[in-house]
């Protein structure tokens, strides 16, 4: 029995956040004695503000539509006044991640709108703790290629679905937020 619970909140409307998402939960469960949930935040009933509302961490994820969160996950953080307003997410762990077409897209804009969520709900933002890939030598599929700080950030080409995108580096980095989020959870909780 996992005593430590997360859970990876997004909405993907193609598909390529989805294989974000799924990177990042692969990182906290590789962490090992963290229990993790997948919720879609298109699909919220009852369970999954139950779950939201159990977990010790909240990792949020939306593509970036014109420079901000999808409509749907605008939807969800909408909607999560009512836990707020309970201070039901208080002092939990969290952390955010975005996929757009482009290399910046704006995605800091996004990064920005998830960790402003979740300082509304009183929650502890955790960043990647990564250092970019910036030399000379690096490489398009280089661990936080696309440089993300305040959380994992990744490129899907317009014209793929998501067999062609996010790309193994960006998973990687995905999967590395991950696993920091879930060791850092632990910590919190003396686990």
């Amino acid at each position: 029995m996992n005593k430590v619970k997360a859970v990876v909140a997004y909405h993907s409307g193609y598909g390529h956040t989805k294989k974000q998402a799924e990177a990042v939960m692969a990182g906290i469960a590789g962490a090992g004695g963290v229990g993790v949930q997948l919720i879609s935040v298109a699909d919220l009933n009852d369970h999954v503000w139950a779950a939201l509302e159990e977990a010790d961490a909240i990792v949020f994820g939306s593509p970036t539509y014109m420079g901000g969160v999808s409509a749907d996950f605008k939807k969800f953080a909408d909607a999560s006044s009512k836990p707020w307003f309970a201070q039901k997410w208080k002092n939990k762990i969290a952390g955010g991640f975005t996929n757009s077409a482009t290399m910046n897209g704006d995605k800091g804009s996004t990064i920005q709108y998830l960790m402003t969520l979740s300082m509304q709900h009183g929650m502890i933002w955790v960043g990647t703790g990564l250092m970019p890939a910036n030399s000379s030598s690096a490489q398009r599929n280089d661990v936080n290629y696309v440089g993300g700080f305040s959380g994992a950030l990744a490129q899907s080409p317009s014209d793929l679905g998501p067999e062609g995108g996010p790309l193994p580096g960006d998973l990687e980095t995905a999967r590395l937020y991950g696993e920091r989020i879930a060791q850092i959870t632990k910590q919190f909780k003396g686990v």
